[in-house]
């Protein structure tokens, strides 16, 4: 397979060719973000307002995208994001995904809101994937720990907690578009449902024909739901009243990389330090929450100041670039996430519009590399960067003196 392949050069190319697969609310719903879209604008004018500088005559012959993440070797500092999505891009996108990731050699983290089950994925993927598993938590400490217990059965090493959700958000466009959880068939939906034949038959009715109505099936048996039921039970417990004593019931019981997602502030990274975890994923859930958050890579650099560098910060959110990933690098970061690049693969050709993503940003950031003069990534640094705004770390004077 080769960049070009499906009529996608980037990203982008993706992203308006599963615009036209897939049902507008179903589309939207992966796509949009919360209230105005602020966030969701800012985290790509956070990326696009940092300028590199190229260095000539540097020999990068030799050149390599490769990174260690957790002790395991990545083909690049880029891992899948959680999405629980994927299966409505694709039957079994979720599989797929995750068999993209472990062909391209990079993490990928299975949602707790897939379709597909946690062991199903991790056939799947097969030998040599480096899966991780995304939770939520409940006040209900045994519900918490049967899922831990589960999940660590399966054979999964790293867990990242999602925590910036204590209530839900304000997206409007879902409203609009007549798309809901739990999913409603109004007159409105159907209307784009039969618009798009192709994902009906492609999708939704392999999903219908071969497993019944899509259902949550990783939560525990107290908690599953399918998309189509009246009320959907993991959305009914109460999820506002967790602290920090909750994340530490897991941090007891989970031996592998425990992590959380959804902070963007130095704080709360430095105090997930001090409970024992082994990093943080800086996110403001790709715009989906808190409308004015600031984009993640604007605040990593703090966060890495605070935490030192024997701790690892992972961003994610808004990259869509190979030459985002070598900015986020410069800026202190260990490794960069997203999840909707891979979404919009899926929904143009399955596992192989997936690959097809991953591939887009290795091919991207190893052509930046070389013409920033870089061969590897512990070259990477912010003398990189022509007169970058203030939350970007300084280059040292020696290294900021040679790149002028």
């Amino acid at each position: 397979m080769a960049v070009g392949d499906f009529g996608a050069y980037n990203i982008e190319d993706l992203r308006q060719i599963a615009k036209k697969r897939v049902p507008r609310g179903v589309f939207g719903y992966v796509d949009g973000g919360s209230e105005d879209g602020i966030a969701v604008k800012n985290n790509r004018d956070a990326y696009t307002s940092l300028k590199i500088k190229n260095r000539v005559l540097v020999d990068v012959s030799g050149r390599s995208t490769e990174t260690t993440i957790f002790g395991r070797k990545a083909t690049m500092p880029y891992g899948v994001s959680p999405t629980g999505t994927a299966g409505l891009m694709w039957y079994g996108g979720e599989a797929g995904v995750a068999i993209a990731a472990t062909k391209m050699g990079v993490p990928c983290t299975v949602a707790l809101n897939a379709q597909t089950s946690m062991e199903e994925i991790w056939e799947a993927a097969g030998e040599g994937g480096n899966l991780w598993f995304q939770v939520y938590m409940w006040p209900d400490k045994d519900l918490s720990l049967k899922q831990i217990d589960r999940i660590k059965s399966v054979g999964y090493e790293t867990l990242i907690i999602t925590v910036d959700g204590p209530v839900g958000s304000n997206r409007e466009y879902n409203k609009k578009n007549g798309f809901s959880m739990p999913l409603k068939y109004s007159a409105t939906l159907f209307a784009q449902l039969l618009a798009k034949p192709g994902w009906l038959i492609r999708v939704l009715g392999q999903h219908y024909l071969r497993r019944g109505a899509p259902t949550m099936v990783n939560y525990p048996d107290e908690l599953i739901s399918r998309i189509t039921d009246p009320m959907l039970k993991h959305m009914h417990t109460k999820t506002d009243n967790l602290t920090w004593e909750h994340v530490q019931r897991i941090r007891d019981a989970w031996p592998g990389n425990l992590l959380i997602k959804g902070l963007q502030s130095a704080e709360d990274a430095v105090i997930a330090k001090e409970r024992g975890l082994e990093g943080v994923v800086l996110s403001n859930h790709g715009g989906r929450y808190v409308d004015s958050a600031p984009a993640p890579l604007q605040v990593v650099a703090e966060t890495r100041k605070a935490v030192g560098n024997n701790f690892t910060v992972i961003i994610d959110s808004g990259a869509r670039r190979g030459s985002d990933l070598v900015k986020a690098i410069a800026c202190g970061a260990d490794l960069i996430m997203s999840g909707r690049p891979t979404l919009w693969g899926a929904a143009v050709a399955g596992t192989d519009g997936s690959y097809q993503a991953l591939e887009i940003f290795q091919t991207e950031m190893d052509r930046v590399m070389a013409q920033l003069g870089l061969n590897n990534v512990d070259e990477i640094g912010p003398h990189i960067f022509w007169n970058p705004p203030n939350w970007v770390p300084q280059a040292p004077p020696m290294l900021k003196a040679v790149a002028e």
